[in-house]
């Protein structure tokens, strides 16, 4: 099951996993919605208009439901026994859309001047406590990770607890285009409420492909006793 990603907004509905049964914050859950042909599409801002469905489970467990018929059945329910085209890459399209939703979000935040590059420009932000979130592109090299999570440790007064920035499942190239740069190895935001809009998209995408966010290794994180966002970061 998805764990519930941290608030982009307040009070938000719960819903029911067609998957599951499980009744979970919407926020926790991927809404699949239908078009006048029956194609499901994946919906994850929950913006299509008509009827919709809700998967709580993560890309592995939709595939397996998907393969063994059990999707179909919870489809055919929940929209009310319509003829229905499910598309055998439906959990690939779900990843691939809460990664456009991330790196769009990140573009916005460079562009609002929250979210800073550069190796020595992170470096000096960290340790000087400026640093709400630091993440790393899949291909950074680990020597690279190590000395920025370190001076992020020393600027949170976090020396000795293990935190380290996330290592997003994205390349460099592809980061660097998001936000408009060339190579951009490792980013680190320095506004909370910016660094809550990102961690909300993040930590759908990261569950929703079966890892995690570790709040032992990240000042953002959320395990699974579901801490609020103001106890994970710095007032």
């Amino acid at each position: 099951m998805l764990r519930k990603p941290l608030n982009e907004t307040s009070n938000t509905p719960v819903r029911r996993c067609i998957l599951t049964g499980e009744r979970v914050s919407q926020e926790a859950l991927v809404r699949l919605a239908i078009g006048p042909d029956g194609q499901i599409a994946p919906d994850v801002r929950a913006k299509a208009p008509g009827r919709g469905a809700w998967i709580g489970v993560d890309a592995a467990s939709l595939s397996d439901a998907q393969e063994k018929g059990q999707l179909r059945g919870a489809l055919a329910r929940a929209f009310k026994g319509a003829a229905l085209q499910i598309p055998e890459d439906l959990a690939h399209n779900i990843v691939m859309q809460l990664k456009h939703a991330v790196l769009s979000r990140l573009g916005l935040e460079v562009r609002a001047g929250f979210l800073i590059t550069g190796s020595e420009k992170i470096s000096t932000a960290a340790r000087n406590g400026q640093i709400f979130a630091l993440c790393h592109a899949s291909d950074a090299s680990e020597d690279g990770r190590k000395k920025l999570d370190q001076a992020w440790r020393v600027g949170s007064d976090k020396q000795g607890s293990g935190m380290q920035g996330i290592v997003l499942p994205a390349d460099r190239d592809e980061i660097a285009s998001s936000l408009g740069k060339d190579n951009v190895v490792h980013f680190g935001i320095i506004d909370k409420k910016s660094a809550q809009r990102v961690m909300y998209h993040l930590s759908r995408w990261i569950n929703f492909t079966g890892c995690s966010i570790n709040p032992d290794n990240n000042r953002l994180g959320q395990g699974d006793d579901n801490l609020a966002l103001d106890q994970e970061i710095r007032d």
